[in-house]
């Protein structure tokens, strides 16, 4: 299947920045499971300084503007040709170990609720695969899938205890709970081609877990499946800040309150 993808991010800053940096994780990969036809970013407003591969091996631009701009305009937009592998991934490369990703970070350690969901699970499964996606049927069920209902800085039990969120929620949750029983388990950001709109106001997120002999699987805990020949991987981490599209700072905005972020993607056949 081929996919074409638009996304464009618009800054508005209500007040002067005198200087701002910002990395750019908005390069999908070619690998086993899917092929860049082609992909271009251009920025409008800030200037690209150099791009790099970080430890995931997601490809980095980094970017600054400075002059006092009050908007920043980045479109990213190409073809990307996916197939259907029912979520499987492949062995590990890349230069972090495995290990590495059986690390927790803030927004993905859990609590009680996380270990109550573990004792729900239970044991008995037909393997490992088949207990992974009923974990995440549980996490589907005790966190409704609500926006607005958390941020980007929620940890994943706070998410469940509030028992709203989104598909970073969710992937947080997943990649918790798998950690803490002894798989390595990472994040991913990229697209899905939705069926009923080709308009998006933001991006979609999964986790990944990694099982010995098979490599890493896929399973998005929002709709419930392994991601198909809809989904586009676009970044990994081990959690979405490293693996967030945009991250930056700025200095000399006085007043932030009224800064703006404006999103619009469209992802279609």
């Amino acid at each position: 299947m081929q996919l074409k993808i638009r996304h464009e991010t618009k800054y508005l800053h209500a007040s002067p920045v005198s200087y701002g940096l910002m990395e750019l994780r908005m390069m999908p990969r070619a690998h086993a499971i899917q092929n860049v036809i082609d992909w271009n970013i251009s920025l409008h407003g800030a200037e690209e300084q150099l791009r790099f591969s970080d430890q995931h091996r997601n490809e980095v631009i980094l970017a600054a503007y400075q002059g006092q701009p009050h908007e920043i305009t980045i479109v990213c937009e190409g073809t990307v040709e996916t197939s259907d592998t029912a979520g499987v991934i492949g062995e590990h490369a890349g230069y972090a170990p495995l290990w590495y990703y059986k690390r927790q970070t803030r927004l993905t350690r859990p609590g009680t609720g996380g270990r109550a969901l573990l004792r729900e699970l239970g044991q008995g499964h037909e393997n490992d695969v088949t207990q992974m996606h009923a974990l995440a049927v549980l996490i589907a069920s005790a966190v409704r899938y609500e926006t607005g209902a958390t941020s980007s800085d929620t940890p994943a039990e706070e998410a469940l205890e509030l028992g709203r969120g989104v598909c970073q929620d969710h992937s947080h949750i997943l990649i918790g709970l798998a950690r803490h029983l002894g798989f390595p388990a990472r994040y991913v950001s990229g697209y899905l081609m939705m069926n009923d709109r080709v308009d998006q106001e933001a991006g979609h997120a999964w986790a990944e877990v990694h099982f010995e002999g098979l490599g890493w699987v896929g399973f998005d805990v929002s709709n419930g499946i392994s991601p198909d020949a809809r989904y586009v991987r676009v970044a990994i981490g081990l959690d979405y800040r490293e693996a967030a599209p945009i991250t930056g700072l700025h200095h000399g905005n006085e007043d932030a309150t009224g800064d703006k972020v404006l999103v619009n993607i469209q992802v279609q056949q």
